[in-house]
C-alpha cells in the first residue's frame, strides 16, 4: 500500500478507543489479505471490461468491498440494539434511527449482492475492548465506520464505470451521511449512568469534534482515497484476526453477519430501479 493508505490506516486506528493500540503495531498491520481475498472475489465473478451493459473487473471489486462494509454495518448496528446496556436509555427516536439504519444496510448489502452473484467474503467481526459497553467507545467506532463509508462510497462515484453506478453510490453515501449525523446526535442524549451526556466524538481523522451542531460536514469528507484498497485497508482490523489482534481488537468474541430481509422506514425511500 501507499504512504498515504499507511497513514489513513493509522488515523482510523488511533479513533477506535482501544488504549493498546501503539503506533508500532499500527505500522506492522498490512492490508494484503483483505485486499487479496477481495480481489480473489473479483477475479471468481467473469466480468470483462470491455463486456458492454456488464459491470467491469473494477465495478466488482468495488461492489465486492461494499459488501464487507455494509455486512460490517449491519452487525455493527444489531450488535448495538442487542448488547449495548445504554441504548435501552437513550430516547426513543434515537433507538428509532438505529433500527432503522439497520435495516438500510441490509438493503445496501442485498443490492450490492444482487450485482456480484456473491457473498460478502468476510461474515466475522471484531471491535475495541468496550465496544458495546461503553457509549463513547461504540459512538466514537459508529462515527468512524461511517466515515470510511462515505469516503468509500465516493470512490466508488470518481471510479465506477456507470453512470447508473456512480448515482447508486451517491444515493448510498447520501445515507451513510444520514447515519454520521444521527450518531453524533446521540452523543448528548445518552444518560450519566452510562458515561452521558457525550459533548465529543472521535471520528476516522482522530480529532474528538463537539457533537453541537451533529450536522457539522458542509461538504463530505473524501479522506484523500481515490482507490478502493485505501477502504480495504482501514477495515482490515475488523475483519481479519491477526490484524484485530495487532490493533488490540477483542478477539475472544467475534460477532458473526446474520442477513435479514430488510423492512425499509418509508416506500418512497427504498430503491425501485438504478433510475431512481
Amino acid at each position: 500500500m501507499s504512504d498515504r493508505s499507511s497513514v489513513d490506516r493509522r488515523s482510523f486506528l488511533r479513533t477506535t478507543g482501544a488504549s493498546t493500540i501503539g503506533l508500532a503495531s499500527l505500522a506492522a498491520l498490512s492490508s494484503q489479505p483483505l485486499v487479496a481475498k477481495a480481489a480473489a472475489a473479483t477475479q471468481s465473478k467473469d466480468n470483462p471490461d470491455n463486456k458492454k451493459d456488464k459491470p467491469s473487473k473494477g465495478d466488482i471489486q468495488i461492489l465486492i468491498a461494499a459488501e464487507i462494509a455494509e455486512a460490517l454495518a449491519v452487525t455493527t448496528y444489531t450488535s448495538i440494539i442487542n448488547f449495548a446496556p445504554f441504548f435501552a436509555r437513550i430516547p426513543g427516536d434515537d433507538q428509532g434511527y438505529l433500527e432503522a439504519a439497520r435495516q438500510e444496510e441490509m438493503s445496501h448489502y442485498l443490492l450490492e449482492q444482487s450485482v456480484t452473484g456473491q457473498p460478502s467474503p468476510f461474515s466475522i467481526f471484531y471491535y475495541p475492548p468496550g465496544m458495546f459497553e461503553s457509549a463513547q467507545t461504540t459512538l466514537n467506532v459508529l462515527v468512524t465506520l461511517e466515515d470510511a463509508f462515505i469516503a468509500a462510497y465516493l470512490v466508488g462515484v470518481r471510479q465506477f464505470s456507470t453512470p447508473d453506478f456512480r448515482v447508486t453510490a451517491a444515493r448510498i453515501m447520501g445515507i451513510e451521511s444520514d447515519h454520521r449525523t444521527l450518531a453524533r446526535v446521540i452523543g448528548p442524549d445518552v444518560a450519566p449512568i452510562d458515561g452521558g451526556p457525550i459533548g465529543e466524538i472521535t471520528g476516522i481523522q482522530g480529532t474528538a469534534e463537539s457533537t453541537a451542531p451533529p450536522n457539522n460536514n458542509g461538504y463530505e469528507r473524501t479522506l484523500l482515497w481515490t482507490n478502493i484498497d485505501q477502504a480495504l485497508a482501514a477495515l482490515q482490523p475488523f475483519v481479519d484476526i491477526v490484524a484485530a489482534s495487532k490493533a488490540g481488537f477483542d478477539i475472544r468474541r467475534p460477532y458473526v453477519f446474520a442477513p435479514f430481509t430488510p423492512t425499509l422506514p418509508q416506500e418512497l425511500g427504498a430503491f425501485h430501479t438504478f433510475l431512481g
